[in-house]
């Protein structure tokens, strides 16, 4: 196994995105405990949205580059980045208590399970037996980190499920759009030029939409305004990079890594909310560290082992 050619700065582009998405969870619930949800999430995306045309100008050959880009690609995986925030924001909304926010956010967490999963048909990437394993296992290491904030058993995730199933459909939907996004791209870009820069504007004017026709009490203060630009400035570092590894990077490697999502979210929210982090949390973290590493190894040496 060649390391350094899978971790070269495509593939730690992916790692950064997700450390990046990591840190604004806990400043987007703490915007939300303020505006709203929807209006936070309108606010973050038009925020990167100009951020976005703004860097699309100052470049100036926007317009020749995006000419470039696979028509498949633009439309089809921009198509996949817009409804997935859409539909996840539209579950969280639906969403009857905090409770069931977690549990929809967990459903969402499958995604990089099924990203590996798409790889498998959609790359032509190879599974060994340990992968299935590995995913059981860092998906349940998902649900003992997200699980410490309010208590979430397979009876009261069964009945909410069935008290609201739409909503938790959603969230199932979001994780195979995100996980289908992933994988297209890395087909349809061709190695070309990423177009995240567009998404994300589209995503910020149809989320503001929806938001019009969906009222929330705002209060919006210095703070509240610093963390916008703050999660509209990240949320596009974050997703360039992401684009970025996934067109060019070890996909089933930053998959396997982004199991560390809500691990990494959890420790900085507890940090930044003073939340306290309870014993599930560690639990979760060694059962998500080993589930992801058994998930890229069972990847990594079927690989190998067929290109000898």
């Amino acid at each position: 196994m060649n390391l350094s050619s899978k971790f070269d700065r495509n593939t730690l582009a992916g790692f950064a995105a997700i450390l990046l998405w990591s840190t604004t969870i806990a400043f987007v619930r703490s915007l939300s405990e303020q505006v709203g949800g929807l209006t936070t999430a309108a606010a973050v995306y038009l925020i990167g949205g100009l951020f976005c045309l703004l860097r699309l100008g100052w470049r100036g050959d926007a317009i020749k580059t995006f000419r470039k880009i696979p028509l498949r690609y633009l439309f089809g995986c921009g198509a996949l980045f817009v409804f997935y925030m859409l539909i996840l924001y539209l579950a969280v909304a639906m969403a009857k208590s905090r409770q069931q926010v977690l549990e929809v956010g967990l459903l969402n967490y499958l995604w990089p399970s099924l990203t590996i999963v798409f790889s498998l048909f959609i790359l032509d990437k190879k599974a060994g037996p340990l992968f299935f394993p590995g995913a059981f296992l860092a998906v349940v290491g998902i649900f003992f980190v997200i699980g410490q904030e309010v208590s979430i058993s397979w009876t009261s995730f069964t009945e909410n499920f069935a008290g609201n199933p739409f909503a938790y459909s959603l969230g199932l939907l979001a994780a195979i759009f995100w996980a289908l996004y992933s994988n297209l791209t890395r087909r349809w870009a061709e190695g070309g030029s990423g177009a995240v820069e567009l998404f994300i504007p589209a995503t910020g004017v149809l989320l503001l939409i929806f938001r019009l026709f969906n009222p929330e009490v705002s209060s919006w203060t210095v703070r509240a305004g610093l963390e916008a630009v703050f999660l509209g400035i990240v949320t596009v570092v974050a997703y360039i990079f992401w684009d970025r590894a996934m067109r060019k990077g070890d996909v089933v490697l930053v998959a396997a890594f982004s199991y560390l999502t809500p691990l990494f979210s959890t420790i900085v929210s507890c940090l930044y909310l003073g939340i306290s982090a309870g014993i599930s949390l560690w639990i979760g973290c060694a059962m998500i560290i080993a589930g992801s590493i058994l998930s890229w190894l069972s990847i990594s040496e079927q690989r190998t082992e067929s290109s000898k």
